[in-house]
């Protein structure tokens, strides 16, 4: 299946200068989420952008599908909408095999950063995160024009001109395909079903972190996904290195009361950690699950919860903040990234035993002894 969706690269066009926006113009309000309300929002957004040439939308390094297919979906609209040129641009890598299949089967057009040449682009966008986040490559001599995020809002995502950010919303793809439906514009195959497994991957099926706006985008975008694409994107043939990890996460997950805690050590792909978060928490009686490994000079997190009364993104946020690194996400699922390069092994691993330490005691698992899984 061939998209309908055109890859352009950064040395289309002859650079353009660009600056920081100085001026808070045309912020969106994020509630209520009526229809009108969408409409004007989408509106804001196009009249914004028609006063621009080529736009940049930057996901958040090594990309999930809500991002990718935000990210993808966005720059159709703009295209179609306001006659902007645009691309979608990651850092990092497209590393679970799932989200491979997305981008390959659906042919969806993303490039690496490493072939943006920033100052050619008059307009810059971010999905599914926000310029405090730390988990994207926008350069800091860069700012963002529009801000599309359904994480909690950071305080910088106020300067940018356009920003729908924050609130209790399961998806950015959600929130994208809002805007698809305030347009009346024909969704295409492959962005409709970028934006359901969007929607499907980041709330489990709906069942984590959903809200009624997310319930009704998965179900108007269903009968518009292209089911045997979908079919493969959700079931790929898996590297060799996916059951070498996985053999890893059971040989050296370690459980703490109702909480499990696994050190990968080296991983082959950053995003393998949220899913062996993901996996834990289907452990029988946990409360809390923590995975980290290395990938290069990073040190990368994830934790889930089933506890209603915590708030990952900010448990996480406290802990891993203090110590230098980024971190971001919300109730139930949340995520980080620390530096740790020219660290020694010894002085690396006393930093794992102190993370663990604080994350521990922030789960209310002060003191108790662990017990290998198996």
């Amino acid at each position: 299946m061939k998209s309908s969706l055109p890859m352009r690269h950064a040395s289309d066009e002859p650079p353009r200068s660009r600056s920081r926006p100085l001026v808070r113009a045309a912020r969106m309000a994020l509630y209520p989420r009526f229809a009108e309300v969408t409409r004007t929002k989408l509106d804001r957004l196009l009249q914004y952008a028609r006063s621009h040439e080529k736009a940049l939308i930057l996901t958040h390094d090594n990309p999930d599908p809500d991002s990718i297919a935000a990210g993808v979906a966005l720059a159709y609209l703009l295209e179609k909408l306001a006659g902007v040129h645009a691309i979608v641009a990651y850092g990092g890598i497209v590393g679970r095999a799932e989200n491979r299949a997305l981008v390959k089967v659906l042919k969806l057009p993303v490039v690496p950063v490493s072939r943006v040449v920033f100052d050619d682009y008059d307009l810059i966008c971010m999905v599914d995160t926000q310029p405090e986040q730390g988990n994207h490559s926008l350069p800091a001599r860069h700012f963002p024009d529009v801000v599309i995020d359904h994480h909690p809002e950071r305080p910088d995502s106020h300067l940018a001109p356009i920003a729908d950010v924050g609130g209790p919303i399961g998806a950015t793809s959600t929130v994208v395909a809002g805007y698809f439906r305030a347009s009346g514009l024909e969704v295409p195959p492959p962005v409709a079903t970028a934006l359901f497994y969007g929607i499907k991957a980041d709330t489990r099926d709906l069942g984590r972190q959903t809200t009624r706006p997310d319930v009704d985008a998965y179900l108007w975008l269903f009968p518009m996904t292209d089911k045997e694409a979908l079919a493969e994107i959700e079931h790929p043939t898996l590297p060799t290195d996916y059951f070498r990890l996985y053999h890893t996460a059971i040989e050296r997950a370690v459980v703490y009361g109702d909480a499990v805690v696994c050190d990968l050590a080296e991983i082959y792909a950053p995003d393998m950690v949220a899913e062996v978060a993901e996996r834990f928490m289907s452990l029988e009686g946990m409360r809390w699950s923590l995975a980290f490994g290395r990938y290069e000079d990073d040190l990368y997190f994830s934790i889930r919860t089933n506890d209603r009364r915590m708030n990952a993104g900010r448990l996480i946020r406290d802990v891993i903040e203090a110590k230098g690194g980024s971190a971001g996400g919300h109730g139930t699922m949340a995520g980080a990234r620390l530096p740790v390069k020219g660290l020694s092994a010894a002085a690396l691993r006393r930093l794992e035993e102190e993370l663990v330490k604080d994350f521990l005691d922030a789960f209310g698992m002060k003191g108790r002894k662990g017990k290998k899984m198996v």
